[in-house]
């Protein structure tokens, strides 16, 4: 990051507070907490999903009450024959 685009441009720490996963990024987010990671303090950011608890990218999709539906449109939209 360039100092005169990005002038608060430091290393913070983003808490994903789903699976407690822990990455340290350059950012210019403002934030009022801090914590304190492998004996050095970091600006804190907590997250409710990023890349180790989306499904798309921890392949753990999770099924949602899908039976019934082919039923469901079967019926609906049925073929004469």
């Amino acid at each position: 990051m360039k100092k005169d685009i990005h002038p608060n441009a430091r290393k913070v720490l983003f808490k994903d507070i789903t699976t407690d996963q822990n990455f340290i990024i350059d950012s210019c987010v403002e934030t009022d907490e801090k914590i304190t990671y492998e004996g050095v303090e970091y600006p804190l950011v907590k997250v409710e999903i990023s890349s180790s608890s989306h499904p798309f990218y921890s392949g753990k999709e999770r099924s949602g009450g899908t039976t019934g539906r082919i039923e469901k449109f079967n019926k609906k939209y049925k073929l004469k024959q």
